[in-house]
């Protein structure tokens, strides 16, 4: 414990010295000199390239770098005479390691952008402030939402000029892939931010056990659920672009929904291995995620010939119609696996009985689950049979030893009757 604080202290120096040659770089490869600036003469696009070719770091950590460097660097004046830096006490405390690289770009991004805006006499009141508060303990997080408190309270044209650019710069990008998982980038409107916020907290929230558990019943004991808070929260949106893909209110391609086109070779799919493959996705997708592709939304069978070229085209196999969807959501009330959130509305339609294998696409063979639980079906120890159309499920055995068949699904229906009935 005494040693990490030492440690980051000492990071934080070198830290400062890496700021201050990538602002040099920055400062001596002006676009205005051509071909003349530092970095052209040594063969690079930018300042930032030939900071990552000097030191092996991406481009985007050599331009965090420029960017915070420059922020705090000792400036010249036309006459040559030197000036203080843009953040002089953010300056001083970094230099002497006692403010850390997140705090001072919390500090910088926050107060940098309203300094015409604001009365001098304040802002450097808010400057200090803010870097006191960090020297003397807070967290970099603390300090981010004290800057952003300063911030408002110091802009004398209030929060529109920042919203009207949040609008220009809002964006969703495509980063590529890695590792398996394709990366993207969100900047969100802070409204949209908050929607997306509450509708996956409504899925990833703690909830009390289902109607049909006592508390001595052993799948009401504990949480069951092993996903990471990020899994949880991949899987919610998962589920969330499901729904909004089936939505009536969404736009049309070419007359159809939006389809997702998943391409496997049918003795893949009939042997249960190998992979397939996205249309505007480059990695390949495992059989898991196909077989559930194929269950949601059906298959269309596809023969080529050895040159590629179109044999036959087979008409869809069936999926489950909008009426069927709709009535296997009033039954089942959302996912089926006990302790689910995720309403029907954002589930997918699993057939119980394989649609491979003979069962048939009727609402007496349909349950509804969540992305992850559809995913997860063969593998997560959960099992779902059909009582005269009613659905039951089995817990794993490390979960109830016993295997108990349980009836799940909305209970108001039955529990209404049932007071019916004793009454």
């Amino acid at each position: 414990m005494q040693a990490t604080p030492a440690v980051e202290g000492l990071g934080r120096k070198v830290d400062a010295l890496r700021r201050a040659c990538a602002a040099e770089v920055d400062e001596r490869s002006p676009k205005g000199l051509g071909a003349e600036r530092l970095s052209a003469r040594k063969g690079c696009r930018t300042p930032t390239e030939l900071i990552a070719r000097l030191t092996g770091v991406s481009e985007a950590t050599a331009s965090r770098r420029m960017n915070l460097g420059a922020a705090l660097a000792i400036r010249g004046s036309l006459n040559g005479e030197a000036l203080q830096p843009r953040f002089p006490r953010t300056a001083k405390a970094v230099a002497a390691g006692e403010l850390g690289e997140d705090a001072a770009r919390a500090i910088v991004a926050a107060l940098g952008g309203i300094r015409d805006r604001s009365r001098p006499e304040d802002w450097a009141v808010a400057e200090e402030e803010l870097v006191g508060s960090a020297v003397d303990g807070f967290t970099a997080d603390q300090t981010k939402v004290q800057a952003n408190v300063w911030k408002v309270a110091l802009d004398l044209d209030g929060v529109e000029p920042e919203a009207e650019d949040a609008m220009r710069r809002r964006c969703l990008v495509r980063l590529g892939t890695r590792d398996g998982l394709v990366r993207y980038r969100m900047d969100l409107m802070p409204e949209i931010s908050g929607k997306l916020e509450q509708a996956i907290a409504a899925v990833v929230s703690p909830k009390s056990a289902p109607v049909f558990l006592s508390d001595a019943d052993p799948l009401a004991q504990g949480d069951r659920d092993e996903r990471t808070s990020g899994q949880k929260r991949h899987d919610a949106f998962a589920s969330l672009v499901d729904a909004a893909a089936r939505s009536a209110d969404v736009a049309s391609m070419g007359g159809a929904a939006p389809t997702v086109l998943v391409t496997v070779d049918e003795r893949d799919l009939v042997a249960g291995r190998g992979a397939g493959w996205i249309d505007g996705v480059d990695e390949p997708i495992p059989m898991a995620a196909i077989t559930q592709f194929a269950c949601a939304g059906g298959m269309q069978k596809l023969i080529l010939g050895r040159e590629g070229e179109i044999v036959s085209l087979w008409s869809p196999e069936r999926c489950f119609t909008s009426q069927q969807r709709r009535a296997i959501a009033v039954r089942d009330g959302g996912c089926v696996i006990p302790g689910c959130r995720v309403p029907a509305g954002w589930c997918e339609v699993h057939h119980v009985w394989e649609h491979s294998r003979g069962g048939p696409t009727h609402t007496d063979n349909g349950v509804t689950l969540c992305w992850y639980h559809h995913r997860s079906i063969d593998t997560g120890g959960w099992s779902i049979r059909m009582r005269n159309g009613v659905p039951h499920v089995r817990a794993p055995g490390w979960l109830d030893p016993g295997g108990t068949w349980r009836p799940v699904g909305s209970a108001r229906a039955r529990k209404r009757r049932r007071e019916v009935e004793r009454t």
